[in-house]
């Protein structure tokens, strides 16, 4: 097949999201597709008499790889474009994605996230991996789904919405410690942990760098996990172990800081309740073809939803990967897996 991986675009994880669209579109060429890397925010230029079939000829990975725990600012990613243009699709990527017979969508965080990218390839009618436009939104926005997780029976932390236009002076209905996000966000970027009231105000400031909207969660003491759904297949639970600190930017994607454990040191009956209810998160969520949910376990084996992710991480220390070869199945198969379980999908809709 003729595979668009589209990585990069305008998010602060854009380096995070060429890492996996690297690593993705390299599997994708071992197992014969004619993939190829496209930068989402910078697009690809045709040369001289190059047809737009003919840029599935060559990987098109960039040189540099390293993902620096530097949060890129707008400003930074602007100075990347040599035309100026703030556009998110760059030059030749639509008509690229048209060409190939499905795009791989390698985007994390910001607008590869939460739906857009989605919605246009659908108005397009181009084919990509992972969920549709409107789970992928729900998803992205944490206190919409801890929301429906409420409605659904799954267990999930305590949490406050706070609006940027009311200010960080704010009281919670839960004691201290706490945990702030963005409340659109991923890979913790602009989360904190506030143990009093002047943390709290400096870590919803923190978040309104990056969202208008932060979310304040009452904080769970327990072991941290990870466990992904791969066309309806729960795969092993992944335990999470930082050095020092907390799960940040750094321990996702900082080789040494971090042990990952799986299959994780769990009773059977605790890891089949918590793949059970990753299934059942992704079908509440409205989730397709792939994706992970990140859980917390306390001392009296109370298991806690953080959140879900439409489209994981694919890079060396991301999880889905490593727990997919836990359960047999190379990095090369698993993706190949999700490209042939969307594309089945897709078939599936068009039978029906």
């Amino acid at each position: 097949m003729k595979i668009c991986v589209l990585a990069g675009g305008r998010s602060t994880e854009r380096n995070v999201s060429l890492s996996s669209g690297t690593r993705i579109t390299t599997a994708l060429r071992a197992k014969g597709h004619q993939a190829t890397l496209v930068d989402l925010f910078l697009g690809y230029d045709l040369k001289a008499n190059e047809d737009v079939n003919d840029v599935f000829k060559d990987a098109n990975i960039p040189d540099n790889l390293a993902i620096s725990d530097a949060v890129l600012t707008d400003d930074d990613i602007n100075a990347l474009r040599q035309d100026g243009s703030t556009q998110l699709f760059g030059p030749n990527v639509l008509a690229i994605a048209q060409a190939a017979d499905i795009v791989f969508l390698a985007l994390h965080g910001g607008d590869g996230e939460n739906g857009k990218v989605q919605a246009y390839l659908d108005l397009n009618n181009i084919r990509y991996t992972g969920s549709g436009a409107l789970a992928s939104g729900i998803t992205m926005n944490k206190v919409i789904s801890k929301k429906i997780f409420l409605e659904s029976d799954i267990p999930t932390a305590a949490f406050k919405e706070v609006l940027r236009i009311n200010g960080a002076h704010q009281t919670m209905p839960f004691g201290f410690p706490m945990i702030v996000k963005p409340t659109s966000g991923g890979s913790s970027v602009g989360m904190t942990i506030a143990q009093n009231q002047d943390e709290l105000e400096a870590g919803l400031k923190e978040a309104f760098r990056f969202d208008p909207s932060a979310i304040v969660e009452e904080y769970i003491t327990g072991r941290e996990f990870s466990l992904g759904v791969v066309n309806g297949h729960a795969l092993p639970a992944i335990e999470i172990k930082v050095h020092d600190g907390w799960y940040d930017f750094k321990h996702k994607f900082q080789p040494g800081h971090t042990d990952f454990v799986t299959p994780p040191e769990l009773d059977e009956p605790t890891h089949q309740r918590m793949q059970a209810i990753a299934v059942r998160t992704l079908e509440v969520l409205e989730l397709q073809n792939y994706g992970r949910v990140d859980f917390l376990l306390d001392k009296d084996n109370n298991i806690y939803v953080i959140e879900a992710n439409n489209l994981p991480g694919m890079t060396p220390l991301s999880l889905l990967p490593q727990e997919a070869e836990a359960d047999g199945t190379s990095y090369e198969d698993l993706v190949e897996s999700i490209v042939n379980g969307k594309m089945s999908l897709y078939d599936q809709h068009l039978a029906n």
